[in-house]
């Protein structure tokens, strides 16, 4: 009977329409470069197709360092525009973009005597970048030893002589880059993830569509189109060569490491420590943890292999030791670690000194491949991607647009502060911890996950009874989010794995839960 057939998922409408018409724009890989490049696309009026061939900021962009900075680190080298610039896309980000995900965050530079650091130089660098960001959202100043370490109370005291701080910002990298997605997807683009492009057709020279290999689909899926950005990230040479099978690699990949500690109460400010001349570790307080990081080395093999061995596991707390005491950085206090890749331009000698450039070129069949570059400036590399499209798709100038994404309205630090403690009161089986979690991963859609934990049995509960993830967040992942699999959940959509709590149990549940929800998105 017709009333006993399932209405279509989102995932099956998206598959369809893919096969249908012609799309202005098809953008292969769908991290934070290609779903800002889809996102500012869908806005000016193209009919955009936005795929990844895993999830969604699946790569890089869920591995970063969750930082949103002016690159203090690039004064040293007088980059002086790449800071004015990040500072000016950071505060974007913090105030209209999306102020929920990307919050202020103090910084620490520890001067220690005999180091490369004196009082004098630390401030004249510290003022310049100040100056740099028009003294908005500085803070700079200089604390004697005993007001840094009330702070950090892990912050290395012997031989300490004071330290510097400023303002930056931190992020949960995966969720800006699925509001990002989302964004996209409400502006008319068709975003589908498990979607891999094997295949680049093309006639009288100019690329024409595409073949897509999607996870769900009975058969490839023919897509036509009438200009491809390849952002594939770690994978921008592989999509290249379906253009050019004689192209050269034109990218070096970057192994950076990260791992997480416990932290016994908060801290008042992160701490970056130079490891040389080229590189910093960064300690930083992260979703009620302790994020140490990151590593800088060489990497030839499978992106998708990418893993932190015990040795990045050691090197990264090795690092670490320069700025912070040693009983915090026990390996048997780790709680899970990550790897991520870089993508630098392809250059002879040490990654680590390697600019932090995109890589932005035309093909011979007129595919724009775009990677690398900063988290914190994927807006403007987004603009330049879309000033190298054909003038045909009658684009013309290029903005980028500053429309908050999905979850930022009213979501100043006030108001976030207040619908937190309006989720506790009205929901008291909800602990502090969890409603803070809550809305600052969602912002001002909190009201429409608490809904649904509400109307879904168990959904208030937590996932893991040491994490403040809940259940109505893995409803809210299949049905809006387009998760297919646990650990598009687990891994990133929560913070369930990165706390340590996958266990066989959680990995277990989440799998019914993406087996029993369908799919909205």
């Amino acid at each position: 009977m017709t009333g006993d057939v399932a209405p279509p998922s989102g995932r099956d409408r998206a598959l369809e329409e893919l096969g249908a018409g012609t799309f202005d724009l098809l953008v292969i890989g769908a991290g934070i470069i290609g779903s800002r490049v889809a996102l500012e696309a869908a806005v000016a009026g193209l009919r955009v197709a936005l795929v990844d061939a895993q999830d969604l900021g699946g790569a890089t962009s869920a591995s970063s360092s969750k930082l949103v900075h002016g690159g203090l680190r690039y004064l040293a080298t007088g980059d002086v525009r790449r800071v004015r610039e990040a500072h000016q896309e950071r505060r974007a980000l913090m105030h209209r973009i999306a102020p929920h995900l990307v919050r202020p965050l103090p910084f620490l530079l520890p001067a220690y005597r005999g180091g490369p650091r004196r009082a004098p130089t630390l401030a004249a660098g510290l003022l310049l970048y100040a100056s740099l960001s028009a003294f908005r959202d500085s803070h700079m100043r200089l604390l004697t030893p005993a007001r840094a370490r009330r702070l950090v109370p892990a912050l290395r005291q012997d031989d300490c002589i004071g330290a510097g701080m400023y303002l930056d910002a931190q992020t949960h990298d995966h969720r800006l880059c699925l509001a990002t997605a989302r964004g996209a997807a409400m502006a008319g683009a068709v975003v589908l993830n498990y979607a891999r492009v094997v295949e680049l057709h093309h006639r009288g020279g100019r690329l024409t569509g595409a073949l897509l290999a999607a996870e769900g689909a009975a058969a490839p899926i023919a897509l036509r189109c009438r200009a491809v950005v390849n952002a594939a990230g770690p994978w921008v040479d592989a999509v290249r060569r379906l253009e050019d099978p004689r192209a050269e690699s034109v990218a070096q990949l970057s192994k950076g490491v990260h791992v997480l500690l416990p932290m016994e109460r908060p801290w008042g400010a992160a701490v970056v420590a130079p490891v040389d001349r080229y590189r910093v570790t960064f300690a930083i307080p992260w979703e009620g943890m302790l994020l140490l990081g990151t590593t800088d080395t060489p990497y030839d093999a499978d992106p998708a292999a990418v893993r932190a061995s015990p040795s990045d596991v050691a090197a990264v707390l090795e690092e670490a030791g320069g700025a912070l005491q040693g009983a915090w950085l026990r390996r048997d206090r780790v709680l899970a670690s990550f790897a991520g890749l870089r993508v630098l331009p392809r250059v002879a000698g040490d990654p680590s000194r390697t600019p932090r450039e995109r890589l932005l070129l035309r093909g011979p069949l007129g595919m724009v491949s775009v990677a690398g570059g900063k988290l914190t400036t994927h807006r403007r590399i987004a603009k330049e991607v879309l000033e190298q499209l054909p003038d045909a798709l009658g684009l013309g100038a290029v903005s980028v647009t500053d429309q908050p994404l999905p979850g930022a309205a009213h979501s100043t630090p006030a108001a976030m502060a207040t619908a937190a403690l309006g989720l506790r009161r009205g929901h008291p089986e909800l602990a502090p911890d969890t409603c803070a979690h809550l809305v600052h991963l969602y912002g001002s859609d909190v009201h429409a996950l608490v809904a649904l934990g509400e109307a879904v049995p168990g959904g208030l509960a937590r996932i893991h009874p040491d994490g403040p993830d809940i259940w109505a967040q893995a409803h809210r992942a299949v049905r809006e989010e387009w998760a297919l699999h646990a650990d598009d959940i687990i891994c990133r959509r929560t913070t369930v794995a990165v706390r340590g709590l996958a266990t066989a149990e959680v990995v277990a549940r989440v799998a019914e839960v993406v087996a029993a929800v369908p799919s909205q998105a």
